[in-house]
């Protein structure tokens, strides 16, 4: 019999790690190839860890609730066969086991340390030294997690000194002799500040931590610690624009089944906008940046408990109408479970439609790593002092862009508001076409 190993599938384009939401599988349970295994939560989506082979459960390495990096062992399967390469190679050679147990990393054959995409590419923005560092991970496998909470804590380690993670240090006394004489400053670590001790009163309601709302707080926190967020916002008057889907909305429901939404407007004039001005359709990269040819649009979805990002693809090729039908069809997909792991995949740009809660003025935090996102107000109406110096009632609307000031800068931002603006509000019945 042969030991083969299923590991953590990358569910979409930006995630590094999954979070076990629901194993559906016991030790000893027989499975065929392609039976779902685990139920896997991310940041993005909700998605089945399918079997890569038929065969029984030898073992399950991950609880549930466990986060793990992409690629991250999960589980064993025994299948027909000869010895698994693997499993015996790691059978015969205990010490690099014994070592990587110890100095809290992974090791492999020839001690070498094997860390996720995720926590090299952290070490090498921030000049982590990962041999210095102690992980909170199984078998002390150093985290994407430990490596923030030593960037928030301000104790990046250097060549030689040993750092605990803030939440090792939490749960010991620290002692910080004073330095010795060094030709480079030492950082001395101190401790997290423990967690906040809230006292629940009678009539409290105490609501756990699900594993997507862990994930969402993960990505919210990695974009905020890596992105330097600047905001700015344009005001527009969409007043031709609200006539123009007004006269068209109940034949255009009648005829399509669906509704002509305004947010489908402004989508489109937001894809034809990155065509003009692709360097806001750009991501980070470390030592590069990658000005993506696709314009994806990435749109937020809420639940009751969450809030997802589908895409809908090459949205500059697409017409009104399409992008309103594929908004109506991802909206139904997120509220009826059906969301599949590459709905959410290759988003270049974030729109998100905060109006549709009443809000005027709001601050998006970027969709990593994505270098901008665009939120949609609601449509008021305002009073408006026209050029002819006379006062009107205008259908008013803010829309809020958060931008990664390492990426753009607030010049081609102005220019690309300004852009969507004009769009919009030339939008009418003698310019512009839904179909």
């Amino acid at each position: 019999m042969a030991i083969e190993q299923i590991k953590m599938p990358q569910l979409g384009e930006s995630v590094t790690e999954g979070t076990i939401s629901k194993w559906l599988v016991s030790v000893g349970d027989k499975v065929n190839k392609y039976d779902p295994l685990a139920e896997v939560m991310t940041d993005k989506v909700n998605a089945e860890v399918p079997s890569s082979f038929t065969g029984v459960i030898k073992e399950l390495i991950a609880g549930e609730g466990d986060t793990l990096a992409v690629g991250e062992i999960i589980c064993t399967i025994e299948v027909d066969g000869g010895e698994s390469q693997e499993i015996a190679k790691a059978e015969k050679t205990p010490a690099a086991a014994t070592i990587g147990a110890e100095s809290g990393i992974q090791v492999d054959q020839g001690n070498k340390a094997r860390y996720s995409p995720a926590v090299l590419k952290i070490s090498q923005e921030h000049g982590i030294d990962l041999t210095q560092v102690s992980g909170t991970g199984a078998g002390g496998r150093i985290t994407r997690k430990d490596l923030l909470k030593l960037i928030e804590a301000g104790t990046i380690p250097v060549a030689g000194q040993k750092v605990e993670t803030p939440q090792q240090l939490a749960e010991t006394t620290v002692q910080a002799a004073a330095p010795q004489a060094t030709n480079q400053p030492v950082s001395i670590p101190t401790p997290a500040a423990p967690a906040v001790n809230i006292p629940v009163a009678a009539g409290d309601i105490e609501i756990p931590v699900t594993g997507i709302r862990k994930a969402i707080a993960a990505n919210m926190l990695r974009s905020k610690h890596e992105a330097p967020h600047a905001w700015t916002m344009i005001e527009v008057d969409a007043t031709n624009l609200v006539d123009y889907r007004n006269t068209l909305k109940v034949e255009f429901k009648k005829k399509e089944g669906f509704n002509l939404t305004f947010f489908a407007f402004f989508v489109k004039a937001v894809a034809q906008a990155l065509k003009e001005f692709p360097q806001i359709n750009s991501m980070w990269a470390g030592e590069k940046i990658i000005q993506k040819k696709d314009i994806n649009i990435s749109i937020a979805v809420a639940t009751e408990d969450a809030l997802y990002v589908p895409v809908i693809k090459n949205a500059d090729e697409k017409t009104i109408k399409g992008i309103a039908r594929e908004i109506s069809e991802l909206a139904v997909k997120v509220r009826t479970g059906k969301l599949r792991s590459e709905d959410m995949q290759g988003g270049t740009f974030t729109v998100n439609n905060t109006g549709s809660f009443g809000s005027v003025q709001s601050m998006g935090i970027i969709n990593y790593p994505q270098a901008a996102i665009l939120q949609v107000e609601s449509i008021v109406k305002r009073p408006v002092v026209m050029n002819n110096g006379m006062i009107a009632v205008r259908d008013m609307v803010n829309l809020c862009m958060s931008l990664d000031h390492r990426v753009l800068d607030g010049l081609v931002c102005g220019r690309f508001l300004q852009r969507v603006k004009e769009i919009l509000e030339n939008t009418s019945k003698s310019t512009t076409s839904i179909y």
